[in-house]
C-alpha cells in the first residue's frame, strides 16, 4: 500500500470506528485510542486530559506502548484493529 492508500484506509476506518453501534471492552477502546493519538498527533508526546486521574492513568499507559511506532505505523495497526474488532 502507498502512503496516500494508507491515509484513506485510515480515514474509512475511522469512521467505521465512530459509527459502530459494538460496545467493545474497554481495553481494546484503549488500544484504538493509543493507536489514534500515535497517527494523528504530531507536537511531540501527547499527554491525556480529562477528570478521571484512573482513567488517564489508563490512557497514558497505552500511549506509552505505542510511542515507538511511526505515524504511518500507528495507522497501519488502527486499522488493522478496526478490521479485527468492527464486523458491520
Amino acid at each position: 500500500m502507498t502512503e496516500e492508500e494508507i491515509n484513506i484506509a485510515f480515514e474509512k476506518a475511522y469512521h467505521r470506528a465512530c459509527n459502530t453501534q459494538i460496545q467493545l471492552p474497554p481495553d481494546i477502546m484503549l488500544h484504538f485510542y493509543a493507536h489514534y493519538k500515535q497517527a494523528t498527533h504530531t507536537d511531540g508526546f501527547y499527554t491525556p486530559s480529562g477528570d478521571s486521574e484512573l482513567r488517564n492513568a489508563f490512557k497514558l499507559n497505552a500511549l506509552f506502548q505505542v510511542k515507538n511506532l511511526t505515524a504511518l505505523e500507528a495507522k497501519i495497526k488502527y486499522i488493522e484493529l478496526v478490521n479485527k474488532h468492527i464486523t458491520d
